[in-house]
């Protein structure tokens, strides 16, 4: 059974094979009709022997397709397109002079083969060889012509669909490694939570199960919302307040920290994730200095200007500065932001101040 359908397979191939070669076939014996009747329209201007014009275009025909094919499918590819210009011009010389020299054989033939023809009743044109050579010549131009715009076309096309799988390549491999990127921001952002929820079951406080609601909105925003191209700033910013409810029941009387917000349209977007890991690496790296961890947070936004700094206390210069969590934040600010963005990052008097400034309006680059 399985032969059978495989036979019909090749059948149904060969057939449409078949198919697409006919009308290959038709569509140049239809051109050649046309260039026939040309032939004879050109030639038979001003005369009544429209004999002798039907078999001198007959005869031409073989000469013009010889010259034709010979230039579209060997001159043309083989040095043209490869730039071979010096070989294309000594090689087409060439080919004028042979087909100059077969269509006089041609006309010589002619007279031998119409008996009594008389050369005064030959259609004018058809008696001057530079008429002949600059008719042939003009079908041999107009067919090169063709097939160059066929090929350039086609080039074209190429192009465009190669640069079309470079990009979704390219588009590919950045999501990949922003998903890669935000795959290693998780595990940070969760480990700090669940161990402030730990440490809360263990003393059974009563603030458990609050800090739970919390941890879930927080899942919420990373499982869902963080796999969105862009989320609302007031949203990231709000994320960044629970956040920071979570980590004061962990440190309780030991953390200090100022948040600065200017007022945030909902319509405002960004890439997701886009502050809060700053805020992690803050609490990860920071450092308790005479009895208090102290962080401060400013947020601006004007004329689709986002102004974003935070400043925790450390001990250690070394320590965050090019921590694997900057570099990630980094590389997303790359992705999704390219050119439009700068962030510093200094340590002055035991306190890292990172300063990042974006530019919005540039929705390309979101």
């Amino acid at each position: 059974m399985q032969l059978y359908h495989q036979i019909l397979y090749l059948g149904h191939m060969n057939i449409s094979l078949l198919k697409k070669k006919m009308s290959h076939w038709l569509q140049h014996i239809s051109f050649w009709i046309m260039i026939g009747l040309f032939y004879t329209y050109f030639f038979g201007f001003n005369t009544n022997n429209k004999t002798y014009v039907v078999w001198f275009s007959i005869i031409l025909i073989p000469v013009s397709m010889i010259t034709s094919y010979f230039v579209v499918y060997y001159l043309i590819p083989k040095y043209l397109i490869t730039r071979k210009y010096k070989l294309f011009s000594l090689y087409s010389l060439y080919t004028l002079i042979g087909s100059a020299y077969l269509i006089t054989i041609s006309m010589v033939l002619e007279f031998l083969m119409i008996p009594d023809l008389n050369v005064m009743e030959m259609p004018p044109l058809s008696r001057s060889l530079p008429f002949v050579l600059i008719s042939v010549y003009f079908v041999v131009f107009l067919i090169s012509a063709f097939r160059l715009l066929v090929y350039n076309y086609t080039q074209i096309d190429k192009n465009k669909t190669l640069e079309n799988k470079i990009l979704e390549t390219q588009l590919q491999i950045k999501k990949q490694e922003l998903q890669n990127l935000k795959s290693q921001i998780h595990p940070h952002f969760l480990f700090n939570t669940l161990n402030t929820i730990y440490g809360l079951a263990l003393k059974q406080s009563p603030l458990t199960p609050g800090t739970i609601l919390k941890l879930s909105n927080l899942l919420d925003y990373i499982l869902y919302q963080v796999n969105k191209p862009l989320v609302s700033l007031k949203d990231e910013i709000l994320h960044l307040k629970e956040y920071i409810d979570l980590e004061t029941i962990r440190f309780q009387d030991t953390l200090i920290v100022s948040f600065r917000s200017s007022p945030i349209s909902k319509e405002i977007l960004v890439a997701p994730m886009l502050l809060v890991p700053f805020l992690e690496n803050a609490f990860k790296h920071g450092n308790i200095i005479k009895a208090f961890l102290i962080i401060d947070i400013d947020i601006k936004l004007q004329n689709n200007i986002l102004e974003f700094s935070i400043i925790n206390s450390a001990f250690n210069k070394s320590e965050n500065k090019n921590g694997i969590g900057l570099i990630n934040i980094r590389k997303r600010l790359n992705l999704h932001y390219s050119d439009n963005y700068q962030l510093s990052v200094t340590y002055k008097d035991n306190q890292y101040i990172v300063n990042l400034k974006i530019n919005l309006q540039d929705k390309k680059n979101v």
